[in-house]
This record gives structure tokens, sequence and C-alpha cells, in this order.
């Protein structure tokens, strides 16, 4: 999706810091080019491609899109064939250490003060694995409260505000969806991704469920605690309920907050354009609910890069990856086509501005809201050379959970999945 007019003016900002920032190891001399892949758009990446080699004209990047939906399995193949056409690469962060155990990241702990002051704690911790750091992050993401004003207003419900210490619990949102259905309105509540681990893992960590992965190696499964029980018992019952529709998944989810057929919408900053150009009625954000008495937890991560071990020309892939990722000028440019949050710090002090003008009177406030959870409520997802399999197997529970599948047994089922996919990776 690409960034409206109105986010010119961070880009502009970017551009002038640009100028007078230079990337972290421009004094290290290195030549060629640089192969990078990944699953975005070309035009994504052609800002940030286009400034590095304005600053290093003896280096040239060549990027390479593979489709999402077959990324991973084609990042497989040719790295597992030591694919040395691929120097950078896109690692979706729960699979970093799948790739770092498979010895396909190469190893930039010697860069890990420099990383962990650019970006949160929560970025810094997702690229390491084994006590050594493999991947820069480049993107972050949190997720927020969207709502419906004015089914809100006809409901005579005051609508929740974007302030953190005045947070709404998920018993709140119950309350006033179901309030505003009695009105009139289709729906209370509806998941951008309403079956995935990435927005849902919240619920059961705000109830002291934890991740659903323990142990010393990350390798025990740990999704029937009480947690996990009570944050399943609750999702299952929205769709029981009627609060939130079963027979709609993935991302077809956003048309129907647009459409105006549910109050309350649980999305990422990659919303904001959208609805500020389509949805025609009044809407406003807050932040993410939690269990009342329980914790506040938001989801975060995104993308980060890494180099392949395979790569013939690794100085000059560490400059660009250092560009990209360490120099805040150059990880605003890789945000500079796409409504998504930059994973360094000063980067996204200056993109944020944009993308609440981008929403104008809709989200006031955003900006300082996505800071703060970024740096006080994003739990990540857990580092485990299982997680593939693990996420993969959670995703089906879930369906089945929204779709009427008792929750206790489902939850065991999914257990036993994990473990007998786990046990070829002991």
């Amino acid at each position: 999706m690409k960034r409206s007019h109105l986010l010119l003016a961070a880009a502009a900002a970017g551009a002038l810091v640009l100028s007078g920032c230079s990337s972290a190891s421009e004094s290290a001399s290195a030549s060629g080019t640089v192969n990078l892949l990944g699953p975005e758009d070309p035009a994504t990446f052609a800002p940030v491609i286009e400034a590095f080699e304005a600053d290093h004209p003896d280096i040239t990047i060549e990027y390479t899109q593979v489709p999402f939906d077959q990324y991973s399995n084609t990042l497989q193949q040719r790295l597992g064939a030591k694919d040395d056409s691929i120097d950078v690469y896109a690692v979706d962060q729960p699979n970093l250490s799948q790739l770092a155990a498979q010895g396909f990241l190469e190893d930039l702990s010697d860069l890990e003060d420099e990383a962990r002051a650019a970006t949160s704690a929560a970025q810094f911790d997702i690229n390491v694995y084994d006590g050594r750091m493999w991947a820069l992050s480049i993107w972050n993401s949190t997720q927020m409260l969207f709502f419906n004003r004015d089914a809100l207003t006809a409901a005579g419900v005051e609508a929740p505000p974007v302030d953190p210490a005045e947070r709404w619990t998920w018993e709140q949102v119950v309350e006033a969806g179901r309030a505003t259905q009695d009105a009139g309105m289709e729906y209370g509540l509806l998941f951008e991704q309403v079956e995935a681990y990435y927005q849902l893992q919240p619920l059961a960590e705000s109830l002291g469920g934890g991740s659903g992965i323990t142990g010393d190696e990350m390798l025990t499964v740990d999704v029937t605690d009480d947690g996990w029980q009570e944050a399943m018992d609750w999702y299952a019952e929205t769709f029981e309920s009627g609060l939130s529709p079963r027979g709609v998944g993935g991302f077809q989810t956003s048309p129907v907050f647009m459409d105006g057929d549910v109050t309350f919408f649980i999305g990422g900053p990659w919303d904001v354009g959208r609805f500020a150009n389509d949805v025609d009625f009044d809407w406003g954000v807050a932040p993410m609910p939690y269990f009342d008495g329980g914790e506040v937890a938001t989801p975060t991560g995104s993308w980060s890069w890494g180099i392949n071990t395979a790569s013939k020309n690794t100085d000059a892939a560490r400059q660009f990856l250092e560009f990209a990722a360490l120099d805040a000028a150059g990880n605003l440019a890789t945000t500079e086509a796409t409504t998504i949050i930059p994973a360094n710090s000063e980067a996204a002090a200056e993109y944020l501005p944009g993308l609440e003008e981008l929403g104008g009177e809709h989200t006031v406030g955003i900006a300082d809201l996505i800071t703060y959870e970024v740096e006080n409520t994003a739990v990540a997802r857990p580092v485990s050379v299982g997680y593939v399999q693990f996420e993969s197997a959670m995703n089906r529970a879930f369906a089945d959970i929204r779709n009427g599948s008792p929750v206790a047994s489902r939850l065991d089922q999914a257990t036993t999945q994990i473990e007998d996919a786990w046990s070829k990776l002991r």
C-alpha cells in the first residue's frame, strides 16, 4: 500500500537526515554487486537502494522478489543448496532461529552494541539465538484498537481514549460491542488476523499463559495452562455469541470494518492509510486492550535482514545491511513506499508524525501510542527452532476453536501435533 502525499513530509525529513548521515561501515572498502532477496514489491525497496548507491558508488544492489506465499520454501531450497547468488535476504523474524540453526545466517554479534542502541529491546532480542545475533531488524509492528465512533455514539457509549494509561480491558470492549449490536450494529469485535498466533498470543500472555513455548531449549509446548485455557475460552465465546463473525478469515477482515459492519477492529499501522482514504464514517484508534487483572501485552515484530553464509561479497553486504538497519536515514528509506513502522528508533521518531498526519483527526495521538507500545508493552513471538511447526499447528487450532471445537481438547490435540513435529528436531 503506497503512502499518501500526507506522508511526504516525513520522507522529506528523512532525506534531510540522509544528506548528513553515513553508513556505519562507510570507511570500509567494498565493491561489487549485492543481491537482496525478499517478498516485497521492488518499488518498496527502491528508495533505500537508491540512497545507498548514491553514498556507495562502487556497490550496486540488485533486488529479487519472491512472492510471500512462496518465499519461505524458496528461501529454504536456495539456502540449502548454498546458493551464493543471495547475499542479503529478508528474514521473517519468527523463523530466524531455524535459519541460524541450519547455518544459513552470518553471525553479526560484533554489531550487538550498535543494534541494541538502534532499536527496542524486543526488536533486538528477536534476532538473538543461542547467545549470538544473526540479523538486524528492519521493520517493526504493533496492534491497536480501531473503533467506529458513530456506532458507539448511537449506542450511548463513550469511545475509548488513545492514552495508554486509560487502556480499556477486553471486558469493556465486549460490553460496549454488545451495546452497539443492541443498537443495530451487526458485529461488535473482529481481529484482522483472526486465526493468527501473532495477534492472538497477547490474549494468553495477558492472562499469564506465556507464549506457549518454554524450556531451556525452547522446545517444550505449554498451551494447556490456565492462562491459555481462559484466553481461548474467551476467544471462542466471541464467535459463539455472535459478537464476532465466523465466516471471515485472514486479511479479508478489514473490509468488514470499512463497510461499517463491526464496531471494534484489532489492526495495525498499515490500516491507517486504507481507513483514511476509504472509510466514510467517524472512526478512531485506541490502545490494544488487556484482560481485567492481567498484564498488558501487545504484538510486535516484522522483518529482519541477514547475510547468507554462502555469500561471496560479505563486506559489501554488511555495508548495505548496516545502512538499512543501523543508519536512521537508511532505515527510514525502507518505509518510504509502505505504511510499516521502521525498526530503528530514530527513524521511527521521524516516521510516526507523518502516519498520524495521514489519519488526520481520526488518529490524533497515534504516534505517541505506537512509541509507547513498542517500548513498554511489546511481546515478541518466541525464539525457537521449532517455531514454524508450532505456529502452523496453533493457527489450525485457532481456526477450529473459533468454529466450535472444544477448547481443552483442541489445545491438547495441538500439543500432541507440535510434540510429534518437534521430535524430529531433538
